[in-house]
């Protein structure tokens, strides 16, 4: 009898790590564990430290990564009762794009006494937005210029990414800037820490690095957003580019006494959360939309046609499976925005109520809205509390509810906020299908899938089957997918994704009824869309009255 065979795949998340034991003949999840970041985002103030963080900002500490190794990957073994000497490989996903500042040898400047209380000393997570005018600028420029690569991202790139963060430390922090051997993606950061060597994985070079046709934008451009700009590639990001599903490198002893796994085991190349998660759905094709939708919702998909897509988030060779373009679209607030509208907008008789039913409120709303019919609340809302990542791509839009009147209940304003974010990713499916990418098919992932409402809401909305991955953990498992076809069990991702990737297809059905309804709301959600995204900047303006500048200017 042959022995059953496993891999680990561990997802790095915003506030925890999970660690995941797939077994390889059938992509059987075994056992699991989660271990949360000590510190988790750091948006205040410096972890034992005086010193304050601007808005916008969120960091974290590197170290607690390689907690979840130490504590996670161990546990879900145990959990597995399966001797680990049967593990024959380790992926690893990540957000992104969340950057680590470190010296030669991997160490993260922040672990340097020198530069414990220097705030671009830390790893900037992806939700770090302050560098919105950099951002704005890298645009300007490169419009300016014509640059090549700029259509491949939708004519516009993030706050979020790679080199409006650099720039942000260069200009913010010059000392800690010139401090930096190497800027380098936590997903890549990790299996640095694994196997011992430093390669950048295809994902996130492409889509946050801005690599194409195997290039970086150029020395000149880079000269031109600041002098000392001008060589950040080639001094702090280049790095030889590895394929997804392949080998790293293998386990170092280090790595294998804190997981607890054989010295010598494959390593996979990183990759990010949300594009791992395509072959955790077996959802490979083209046109199989999949959104991975938790605090935020990232949208990928492969596509056998290029075309620019605007407002993109990148279209990149190899980005998802080799031999194919993958897509990346995504909005920056969805289970963030809910949160937030039930830590501040619920009164007090609805918890109550809640805590009675023995229920959580937001499954306690969720029945409550279900009650209702399309439209009886009378509003529509624009899902921005946290910005717009696609297709506008300004992180400093907000959040907007219209149609509020005196009769108006917190449950109104909870489902007109579910519907916002369906409306949002309705955006995003029709900027594919008008720019000649087509969709078939809309794939959910992640931990709002439980909620049954939300679900339905979005095959309406959308007007596409919605089909659901049925695993709680999908980045987990689709990183584990990686790491059995990188110790080569597998010829290649798409075979191991058949084997051990699994979706219910069709699980939600649009409602014709409420299809024609949404229809009319989405009109008017696209109007509102048109007139605070495109039309002024009142949103731009609030955000700056109470700042540090305008006050020095009242003065």
């Amino acid at each position: 009898m042959i022995a059953e065979k496993y891999t680990v795949g561990v997802d790095f998340g915003t506030l925890s790590g999970r660690a995941l034991v797939v077994r390889i003949s059938d992509g059987h999840e075994l056992a699991s564990a989660e271990h949360p970041y000590a510190h988790g985002v750091v948006s205040d103030a410096l972890p034992g430290r005086d010193v304050r963080l601007p808005p916008q900002w969120a960091l974290q500490v590197p170290s607690d990564y390689v907690d979840v190794l130490r504590i996670a990957v161990p546990e879900a073994v145990t959990k597995a009762g399966i001797d680990p000497a049967d593990v024959i490989g380790i992926g690893t996903d990540f957000t992104a794009c969340t950057m680590v500042p470190v010296r030669g040898d991997g160490t993260p400047l922040c672990e340097l006494d020198e530069f414990a209380d220097r705030p671009h000393a830390y790893a900037k997570l992806w939700r770090h937005h302050s560098p919105q005018p950099q951002a704005d600028r890298i645009n300007a420029v490169a419009t300016r210029r014509d640059e090549k690569w700029l259509p491949r991202y939708g004519g516009l790139i993030s706050s979020e990414w790679e080199f409006a963060k650099a720039l942000e430390i260069l200009e913010g922090d010059p000392q800690v800037y010139q401090a930096i051997d190497r800027f380098v993606e936590a997903a890549d950061w990790i299996v640095w820490q694994l196997c011992g060597s430093y390669v950048r994985n295809a994902c996130t070079a492409g889509y946050k690095g801005i690599r194409q046709d195997g290039e970086y934008p150029s020395r000149e451009f880079l000269a031109e957003l600041h002098p000392g700009f001008a060589d950040f590639v080639s001094e702090k990001l280049d790095q030889p580019i590895g394929f997804l599903g392949d080998r790293a490198g293998v386990l170092t002893a280090q790595a294998a006494a804190w997981t607890g796994l054989p010295e010598g085991i494959a390593v996979a190349f990183g990759n990010v959360d949300a594009h791992v998660t395509v072959a955790a759905a077996d959802a490979l094709e083209s046109g199989e939309l999949v959104a991975i939708i938790g605090t935020s919702t990232c949208h990928v998909m492969n596509s056998d046609v290029l075309r620019e897509v605007p407002g993109m988030c990148g279209a990149v060779d190899g980005g998802i499976l080799a031999g194919a373009w993958g897509y990346e679209a995504g909005q920056s607030g969805v289970g963030d925005i809910f949160a937030w509208f039930i830590d501040n907008c619920v009164p007090e008789s609805y918890q109550v109520e809640a805590r009675r039913r023995g229920v959580s409120l937001h499954e306690h709303l969720t029945e409550l809205a279900s009650r209702q019919r399309v439209g009886e609340h009378g509003l529509v809302a624009l899902d921005w509390h946290s910005g717009n990542r696609s297709v506008l791509v300004d992180h400093e839009l907000s959040g907007v509810i219209v149609g509020q009147t005196l009769e108006t209940t917190c449950v109104d304003m909870y489902r007109a906020l579910l519907e916002a974010t369906a409306f949002g990713t309705r955006v995003i499916v029709e900027t594919f299908v008008e720019s000649g990418v087509p969709v078939n098919e809309l794939v959910v992932a992640g931990g709002l899938l439980k909620n049954r409402l939300l679900m339905q809401i979005y095959a309406d909305v959308v007007g596409l089957p919605l089909s659901t991955v049925p695993s709680a953990q999908a980045p987990a498992l689709g990183a584990a997918i990686h790491a059995a076809t990188a110790a080569g069990a597998f010829d290649d991702v798409r075979a191991a994704a058949k084997q051990m990737g699994r979706r219910t297809r069709g699980a939600y059905q649009p409602i014709a009824e409420n299809v024609a309804l949404y229809d009319r709301l989405y009109r008017e959600y696209v109007a509102l869309y048109d007139w605070f995204g495109r039309g002024n900047d009142m949103m731009r303006r609030l955000r700056r009255v109470g700042s540090d500048e305008t006050v020095a200017a009242l003065r």
